[in-house]
């Protein structure tokens, strides 16, 4: 397979969570080789790492200053990183297939609302628009939430086939496989008009029941599975249905690793209402989006998200270009375990927590996870205790450091309405 090197002047699915996105600003970009497929590179992409541009004192504007600091950090364009060499290895694959895709991989990770949500079909009561999942710069732009930000724009501009990685980020939990920053890729391909003919003027179930979709469908399952050939080696798969906003029929992924099933992707038929809203409503097509970190932890059996952004040649001199090799711990450093609990106020958002805690402790905050809730029906309110797991990828830590930091937590989280017993 060849890629387009068409200029096209562009600023900018774990998977499909909720997904498909679009860029704000219009930035020229270069092409440049790897493993034989092209890459549309925004030149610019180094200004993206500048703090200033996400934290400010709009009164929507939730960015804490460590996000701020990982955005433009690009490792899914380091060859040498466990998510680079991921990612190049799909394009890999992707290159040896009949059809030519663009591919975008240094795109504004700033969208805006429409882009991230409306033109995907994800409604304006959906918990992911929420600030307690989502970091907002303002009322109406957000660091994207998913790579499908980008879908519906590229698609406008008349691309057909195409990949699109990028770091992406949302409010989450805190443990060893989830991150507030990470990486997902994910592709469209649209059919030729003539390939459709048949379903001229079909919608809703008649447009799923039709031959028609069924071709986009067992389309979509024959590249995915060659995908995960081509990354895991032959192995077993099954498919289940699936629901996401924006695809329709939609799709899991299962494959059986090392004797376990493991989600590994989401993907479906392109929903004809994000066709019509991207001005392609004459075409159909599938999408798929999975998320890089998950791959990359499987296949090189990195046990801690935290350390793919770590800075330690411990952890970067392990990984050659090209190359899929077993992660070799190299330290093991005792944890630091510590209880916090208060009564809840209504509407309490655990991640608001999780998020102060990841604030105040930055990458020492290995786990947050709660441990006792119960409620007193006499003054009819809620108690939730949370252990804190404290724990150093470098060095050990010292009771009096970490002491500081729960100290600061107690103090700082009756800002979110609780009450610290």
């Amino acid at each position: 397979m060849k890629i387009s090197a068409t200029a096209l002047a562009l600023a900018s699915l774990t998977g499909l969570c909720y997904s498909f996105t679009t860029t704000n600003t219009a930035a020229p970009f270069k092409v440049r080789s790897s493993t034989a497929i092209l890459s549309a590179t925004v030149e610019e992409a180094a200004t993206y790492a500048d703090p200033s541009r996400y934290l400010s004192d709009h009164p929507k504007n939730n960015v804490p200053p460590h996000i701020a600091a990982l955005v433009g950090r690009g490792l899914h364009t380091r060859p040498d990183h466990p998510i680079g060499i991921v990612r190049a290895k799909i394009q890999e694959y992707f290159a040896s297939l009949p059809d030519d895709y663009i591919v975008y991989d240094a795109e504004d990770p700033i969208v805006t609302t429409k882009q991230c949500f409306d033109d995907l079909r994800i409604a304006p009561d959906h918990p992911g628009r929420s600030p307690s999942d989502t970091y907002y710069l303002d009322d109406n732009t957000l660091l994207r939430t998913h790579t499908s930000a980008h879908q519906s724009e590229h698609l406008r501009a008349g691309v057909d086939c195409f990949l699109c990685a990028g770091d992406v980020y949302r409010r989450d939990e805190i443990d060893s496989s989830h991150y507030p920053a990470f990486h997902q890729l994910e592709a469209v391909k649209l059919f030729p008009k003539e390939d459709m003919a048949g379903a001229d003027g079909l919608s809703g179930e008649e447009w799923e029941k039709s031959a028609e979709c069924k071709v986009i469908a067992d389309d979509l399952k024959s590249v995915l599975e060659g995908l995960m050939d081509h990354l895991f080696g032959e192995t077993e798969k099954k498919w289940s249905e699936d629901y996401f906003p924006f695809t329709t029929p939609s799709y899991e992924l299962e494959i059986k690793y090392e004797g376990e099933w493991l989600e590994v992707l989401g993907c479906g038929v392109v929903h004809e209402e994000v066709l019509e809203m991207a001005d392609r409503g004459d075409r159909r097509g599938w999408a798929f989006g999975l998320g890089l970190e998950r791959l990359a932890m499987i296949l090189f059996e990195i046990p801690d998200i935290r350390l793919f952004w770590t800075d330690d040649e411990r952890f970067h001199s392990q990984f050659k270009e090209g190359q899929i090799t077993k992660f070799q711990s190299y330290s093991k450093y005792p944890p630091v375990l510590k209880d916090i609990a208060f009564w809840i106020p209504e509407g309490f958002e655990e991640n608001d927590f999780f998020e102060l805690g990841r604030g105040i402790a930055g990458d020492l905050v290995e786990r947050m996870e709660l441990i006792d809730e119960f409620t007193n029906p006499k003054k009819g309110k809620t108690s939730k205790c949370y252990r804190i797991t404290y724990r150093s990828m470098d060095r050990s830590l010292t009771n009096e450091e970490i002491d500081a930091l729960q100290d600061e937590l107690r103090e700082r989280v009756v800002d979110l309405g609780v009450e610290v017993r």
